[in-house]
């Protein structure tokens, strides 16, 4: 039985997967809500919300990602990051998840992946909980009702958690597989639960296609002057960064808080909606996000709360540190309405250094911004992936390594290219530890980080005086509207100023060590302001 609205043309039945129960296509909020209730698949929460947890699986699992290794992504992969499939394993794994599917409902969303019609991806997601449809229709663009009657999708993801991989018949490490077929434009998602899956798999696929276009895609977040969408920024960083916090800025328009696109016309939002985390959130620091935790179709997954009156705890992480909410990106009252900006006038590298060596905010040239990109320095924030319990400091390329199919060089080049044609003034700043490492010292304010940024956008801060910070180079202000000098001198903030001396001269080797992977393929500036 089919129910909903689709382009008869491009049913399920007519992409080969058949046999299925009923299948509900493109339903709306409220009906996927009902559904996933009736389905016993969670909890109705305050305002509406849905309360939600994924079982063992609380974030990603990188180590069970493959791209399948087809004649046509050969040359173009970077297979050193991206674990191979062999066509094979995947028909293997493809057939034996369709087998396993039959007789069974699902859930299938038509959306879009790019909120500029020049360079969307049209993903179609079919979905074995109807909470995964709430949450990819929340994080995706949402066609108008008409648009779906014509609706073809380029892509197709099929999203089964009670599948189980068998790793000696599916090449699979696990039981829990996601595999990229760029080939066949399908991507299978098996044993795992965790919603996150799904909207990183759309990631990565734009990862692949639109470098080949010339665009930029870009982990990040993005938002523009009130009024002006000509004057906007971009927060890259990893997750646990604070992209999401940051880039919603009562001060300025949102336009997104996790990825986007930079082309010939500027910047768009990929999705939707947000994905925010939800630990310590904090309704005064942080009102416009909190207040979303008790607004109607908000998918809040893997948090505690009262049984009794649906109170959340924002500490308790016993289920995960990686707790989250995915709302619509209208939830947010100064979101854009058309998820695009300009130009970006300024780029912002965000990192968590546990080590608390880096200043708050410094300003790089275009070559140390090409550095500092490609060596996507920061710390996994525990519960993001498996096996993470506690700040891990890493190196994740171009601040998304998991999600980058292609070399680093390609997009490194790409946004230097970018940078150098609209000048932009680059930043990298550490929401991580000061006055110590993770352990000793605390985390960077907030409230110093937001005015350290607010005098970055509207320049103030490049009319400062500048230091030059003796470890890494780049220029550090001595002050800052709001923002006491001492923090911005890390070493002043140890209280043992040689224990710092010890810390930052660790992360300068880290730094070297991890850049000589590099230098085969960058040109010579960018070799000039490598650390060394």
């Amino acid at each position: 039985m089919t129910i909903g609205r689709v382009n008869p043309a491009e049913t399920l039945d007519q992409q080969g997967i058949t046999g299925l129960g009923t299948v509900y296509y493109n339903l709306l909020e409220p009906a996927l809500i009902e559904a996933a209730l009736k389905r016993d698949e969670g909890t109705l929460g305050q305002g509406g919300t849905f309360l939600v947890t994924t079982g063992k699986h609380t974030g990603r699992s990188p180590k069970d990602k493959f791209v399948v290794r087809t004649p046509s992504v050969e040359g173009t992969i970077w297979w050193e990051n991206n674990a191979p499939m062999a066509p094979e394993a995947f028909d293997v794994l493809h057939a034996d998840m369709l087998t396993h599917m039959k007789g069974g409902e699902y859930f299938v969303q038509d959306l879009y992946g790019g909120a500029d019609p020049a360079h969307r991806l049209d993903v179609r997601v079919v979905t074995e909980l109807a909470w995964h449809g709430l949450f990819i229709r929340h994080l995706l663009r949402r066609p108008e009702a008409a648009e779906l009657d014509t609706f073809v999708p380029e892509f197709t993801i099929i999203n089964c958690p009670s599948f189980q991989a068998d790793p000696a018949r599916h090449g699979c490490r696990s039981e829990t597989v996601i595999a990229l077929n760029f080939e066949k434009k399908i991507i299978l998602i098996g044993g795992t639960a965790y919603a996150g899956e799904n909207k990183k798999s759309v990631f990565t696929l734009l990862n692949y296609i639109l470098p080949g276009k010339g665009v930029m895609p870009m982990h990040c977040s993005a938002n523009h002057a009130i009024g002006d969408p000509a004057d906007s920024a971009v927060f890259f960083g990893l997750s646990g960064t604070g992209k999401t916090t940051l880039s919603a800025d009562p001060s300025r328009t949102l336009i997104g808080d996790d990825e986007h696109g930079w082309s010939e016309t500027g910047i768009f939002n990929f999705e939707g909606g947000c994905y925010a985390k939800t630990i310590s959130l904090n309704p005064e620091a942080e009102p416009e996000i909190y207040a979303t935790t008790k607004t109607f179709g908000t998918v809040i997954e893997n948090m505690v709360h009262d049984p009794n009156t649906f109170e959340l705890d924002f500490e308790d992480d016993s289920l995960t540190a990686n707790m989250r909410c995915a709302y619509p990106l209208h939830y947010i009252s100064n979101a854009s309405d058309t998820a695009r900006g300009g130009q970006p006038n300024n780029i912002i590298m965000l990192t968590c250094d546990a080590f608390g060596v880096l200043p708050p905010i410094a300003r790089l040239t275009p070559a140390q911004a090409m550095y500092h990109f490609l060596s996507g320095f920061t710390s996994k924030v525990a519960g993001t992936e498996r096996g993470v319990t506690e700040p891990e400091p890493t190196f994740s390329t171009c601040f998304g390594a998991p999600f980058m199919p292609r070399r680093p060089e390609v997009y490194g080049n790409l946004l230097r290219e970018k940078i150098d044609q609209h000048a932009a003034t680059c930043w990298l700043v550490n929401t991580g530890w000061t006055g110590g490492a993770y352990g000793t010292g605390s985390r960077m304010p907030i409230r110093a980080t937001r005015a350290l940024l607010s005098a970055a956008l509207d320049g103030t801060l490049n009319k400062g005086a500048f230091r030059r910070d003796p470890n890494f180079g780049f220029e550090v202000p001595i002050s800052a509207p709001g923002v006491a000098e001492v923090l911005l001198d890390p070493r002043r903030t140890w209280s043992v100023n040689e224990e710092y001396d010890l810390q930052a001269a660790k992360l300068v080797q880290m730094f070297a060590d991890n850049f000589a992977q590099y230098v085969p393929f960058i040109d010579d500036d960018v070799k000039a302001a490598a650390i060394s």
